[in-house]
């Protein structure tokens, strides 16, 4: 008896949520099948692969790679231009790192300025990541959202503790998509969409940020939370998880040893970049896999790599 494959499409979507404008703008979202299950159903809008770029400048360039990318570049600006022009990206992300109280303490004012500076430089959708410090980065996704009007950019991201604020000015007055950040708990999750949607956020307005970690670093309970969150919005029709998900990648991977051992202290491991490169992969693929319709990177090898994943897939 011949065998006859049984598809397996939910009536349940995915939100579809488009960010940027113009030529250039991406939708992420709107599948109503698990990742890469292109033999169930057609995926309408791919996963989508970002660039970060950091408000230190070449002080993000850890590897000799970036270093020689960048090389030229005088500015954050500079940088946010020449991301543009790597294989396989669709957004840039710009990460206000340096405003973090506990470290350069940026003004908000120089944020914003950086911010719009680099919108206005770039045609590519903009993602504008925080410093983690909830107090300064509800001032500054507020101003950054204000200054950046009707470039329907996604800050990343609203948190329990600031998310009236974020919400409220981001996502209510200026019209801008509001990124949901949780600590890679599917009720946690659910709460803060749950919150945001009863603030008066549209739910085709907020993008999850699920929480990630590097690959080996406890990344299993980042896997079995997506495989949730996904299963939960397709299979039950839970609407208040049906946002599509964002994983910022590099911002993880380059903090973990494997990536930041010079070859000198641990010869036996190998080239410290290839290393940097490896794990930034992995992690980015294990997240794409488990649900994730965009992932945030740092190395133009990675982003090549992850985007011909991608494609090769779909």
């Amino acid at each position: 008896m011949a065998f006859e494959a049984k598809l397996q499409a939910f009536n349940s979507k995915v939100n579809a949520v488009t960010l940027g404008t113009g030529d250039k703008a991406i939708t992420i979202g709107g599948q109503n099948v698990m990742p890469f299950y292109t033999f169930d159903a057609a995926i309408e809008n791919p996963q989508k692969v970002g660039v970060e770029i950091s408000d230190l400048g070449m002080e993000m360039c850890t590897v000799d790679g970036l270093k020689d990318f960048y090389a030229g570049c005088n500015t954050v600006v500079d940088m946010a231009k020449k991301a543009e022009t790597i294989e396989g990206a669709s957004f840039i992300c710009l990460h206000l790192e340096s405003a973090d109280p506990n470290g350069a303490d940026t003004s908000v004012e120089d944020c914003v300025k950086l911010a719009k500076d680099v919108a206005d430089a770039i045609s590519m959708p903009l993602v504008v990541m925080g410093c983690k410090n909830v107090d300064k980065d509800a001032e500054i996704f507020n101003k950054v959202s204000e200054a950046l009007e009707g470039k329907n950019i996604l800050v990343l991201s609203a948190r329990e503790e600031n998310y009236k604020t974020v919400g409220a000015s981001a996502g209510l007055a200026y019209g801008q998509k509001v990124g949901a950040e949780s600590a890679v708990d599917i009720n946690l999750a659910k709460q803060l969409n749950t919150m945001l949607s009863q603030l008066g956020v549209n739910e085709q307005a907020i993008v999850m940020n699920a929480g990630s970690a590097a690959a080996g670093y406890g990344y299993e309970y980042v896997a079995s939370t997506l495989d949730r969150i996904r299963l939960a919005a397709l299979t039950q029709g839970d609407a208040q998880l049906a946002m599509p998900i964002i994983t910022p990648v590099s911002t993880e991977t380059y903090g973990v040893k494997e990536s930041i051992m010079p070859e000198s202290e641990m010869p036996e491991w190998g080239s410290m970049e290839e290393r940097a490169i490896e794990m930034e992969i992995t992690t980015a693929a294990a997240a794409l896999t488990g649900g994730a319709d965009a992932v945030i990177l740092r190395h133009p090898e990675s982003i090549k790599t992850i985007a011909a994943m991608i494609a090769a897939l779909n």
